[in-house]
């Protein structure tokens, strides 16, 4: 098992290395500019390049069924469960193949909106409910995982 971050914005990297500890499950942090990440033997950093899509393409390449992926990206989430990996938003909501399609939908729609200036923001602010439900997800993830 391990898990790989998405993490040039996620907001949970802290939480996802002390969840990671508990369960002694390695961490990547993948990123395309240097990220600081703690002095731990389980986890470990991937520079990739700036390229469109490279810290995704990684992810992707290095992502099975025992893999937990962290990200906020909703075509790399796609990808992530066709591989067989369990994906969580940094909000703890889980993607599933029950619910990925229509977030590939709303993601187009909203995308169409917001170029025709209809739409202008982004999502809420990321809260205390938001990193409470991720620790849990991610914890359910890997317990679930670890009984595999």
């Amino acid at each position: 098992m391990r898990i790989l971050i998405d993490a040039d914005a996620c907001p949970v990297k802290d939480e996802v290395y002390r969840v990671s500890a508990r369960h002694k499950v390695p961490v990547v942090v993948v990123s395309n500019s240097p990220i600081r990440v703690p002095q731990s033997p389980m986890i470990s950093r991937k520079l990739v390049s700036d390229a469109f899509d490279a810290a995704d393409d990684w992810i992707v390449e290095n992502t099975d069924a025992r893999t937990v992926v962290i990200t906020t990206d909703i075509l790399l989430a796609d990808r992530g469960l066709k591989l067989g990996a369990v994906v969580i938003a940094p909000n703890g909501k889980p993607f599933t193949t029950a619910s990925i399609g229509s977030a590939i939908a709303t993601r187009a729609i909203m995308a169409d909106l917001r170029a025709g200036g209809d739409i202008v923001g982004g999502p809420p602010p990321f809260g205390k409910q938001d990193r409470s439900r991720f620790l849990s997800s991610l914890d359910e993830a890997l317990v679930k995982l670890a009984r595999a």
